[in-house]
Formats: C-alpha cells, structure tokens, sequence
C-alpha cells in the first residue's frame, strides 16, 4: 500500500442549521488522481478547504503527509499546491509582481515553467504588466493555475479549476495536467462540473452525497461493473 498523503477523519461542517459535512471519511493514496464529483451546493468546497485547513470544522480532523493541518511545517506547506474556485490574487499586484512575491516563499520554485506557461498560456509581454484587476476572468485563472504549479508541488487541490477557461483554455490546461504534472506521480484532487474533462484525466472518481463520500473507486472498474457512462453513474449516485 502506499502511503497516505490525505486522511480525513469523521468531519462535520454546519452552516447555521444547514448540515454540509456529515461525518466524511477519505483517505487518499500517494500518486492518485481523483476526481471529486457531487451536485452544486453538495459542499465540494467545503470539503476541499476543510481538508486543507482553509476552514475551521466543527468536529473531526484532516492530515497531510502525516502532519494534522492545524499545525502543518513549512517544509509540508511547501509540497502543497492549490487552485482556489475563485481567484484570491493580489488584485492590485501584476502577474510578475505576484508571481515574485510566491517565489521567495517557496525554495522549489520552477521558473522555467512559470516563463513557459506565462508564455505559452498568453499571459507574458503586455498582460504580464497589467493590474491582476483587469485582466479577464480567464487570465486570471491561468494566473492561479501557474501560481499553483511553479513550486512543482507533490499534492494539487483544484476546486473547479476550468470554471472561467474557454474550450481552448481547457484544452491547454488538461494537457500540462497529463504531460507533466500527472507524469511526476504528483497527486492530485480535483473537483469538476464537466464530465468529459475528468475521463480524460482522472483514475478514480469520489462521489459526495448527503454530507459524506458515498462512492470512491478506479473510474474505469466502477463504469465497466454497472455498465453506465460517467454521467448515467453520477445520475445514479447523486439522485
């Protein structure tokens, strides 16, 4: 077996009344890349900030690399790479100017692969100069998705990371996913609305269903045993 390097244990998260996590148990293995699928307002995100650290539960734990997220090192802090569902850059800074101030946190900083991706994804020459602020939903995405891969993190958490992206956008974003960061055995959780994009990425699927992981398992073995495309088992699942 190979270790973990998410455990979340029995996590609950209200909101007022509202039960969004009712007791979620998830452990993740080093190199998986798994899909997180659930209906709006099933509390994807809530589970995604909850098992960073990024929101306080109210009951339950999460580990990463062993370490509880309360009280994660920074040796650990910087194996962690994270796509937020709406951008949280500095919106008055440039993407150079906000890209320099991550880099001097982080001693793996790949710059090599910032400059090729600011290239290739359209952000260098005059974007690269303008206030965050005005660049377009999109561009900003990109930002975020550069800002998350250049320390070559170990673990990647993308909460809907194409949301803003054009089919073109999308289309380059799964293919650095798959030529390089899926290559390094990077693991990676992600959570998506387009069906199409995860079969061509992920390796397994977890369901979130009434506050808890219903169904985790290798997409293809789970598709194959019902004999059902993706969308026809997400139906089934989440009904």
């Amino acid at each position: 077996m190979k270790p973990l390097v998410v455990e979340v244990a029995n996590l609950h998260k209200s909101f007022g009344n509202q039960q969004v996590l009712q007791g979620v148990n998830w452990n993740i293995e080093s190199g998986k890349v798994i899909g997180l699928l659930g209906r709006n307002g099933a509390g994807k995100s809530t589970l995604i900030e909850s098992l960073l650290g990024l929101r306080e539960t109210d009951s339950g734990h999460s580990r990463l690399f062993g370490q509880p997220v309360t009280a994660l090192d920074d040796d650990t802090r910087a194996r962690i790479g994270y796509v937020p569902q709406k951008s949280e850059l500095f919106e008055w800074m440039t993407p150079l100017q906000v890209l320099d101030y991550f880099k001097a946190l982080y001693p793996r900083w790949n710059q090599a692969k910032v400059d090729g991706l600011m290239q290739r994804w359209g952000l260098a020459g005059v974007s690269a100069s303008k206030q965050i602020s005005k660049l377009s939903g999109g561009e900003q995405q990109r930002l975020s998705i550069i800002r998350a891969l250049a320390h070559d993190p170990q673990l990647l958490v993308l909460d809907e990371p194409v949301a803003s992206l054009d089919p073109a956008g999308r289309r380059d974003f799964l293919k650095e996913l798959i030529d390089d960061v899926i290559e390094r055995g990077t693991t990676v959780v992600f959570s998506t609305h387009i069906l199409s994009d995860l079969e061509r990425v992920a390796l397994d699927v977890a369901f979130l269903q009434g506050g808890k992981i219903v169904l985790h398992g290798e997409l293809d073995e789970l598709l194959e045993g019902r004999n059902l495309s993706l969308e026809d088992l997400f139906l089934e699942v989440t009904k």
